[in-house]
């Protein structure tokens, strides 16, 4: 990656682990206004790759919660539902 890309990913990654201190999803949403107030690239950037952390982050939540349901001989959990369950046709 190029330094702006490797920057807005260690940003991300920095906010997502401060979303239990702070609390709040806004947090993501905040610092990317921020961004966007100097460099639209760098806030496209950078909300690209908190998407994609958070996408890993809850997909491997889920297959760590099916791993232990098998092993545990109980019945595998629903995925939870995904962006494009909330498309009304």
């Amino acid at each position: 990656m190029g330094i702006m890309e490797d920057l807005a990913d260690d940003l991300a990654k920095d906010t997502i682990d401060a979303l239990d201190v702070v609390g709040s999803e806004d947090l993501i949403q905040d610092v990317a206004r921020v961004i966007g107030a100097s460099s639209i690239t760098t806030q496209e950037a950078f909300m690209t790759a908190a998407r994609v952390r958070l996408s890993e982050k809850r997909a491997r939540e889920y297959l760590n919660k099916r791993i232990a349901e098998a092993k545990a001989g109980l019945a595998a959990s629903a995925p939870p539902p995904g962006a494009e369950d909330d498309i009304e046709y």
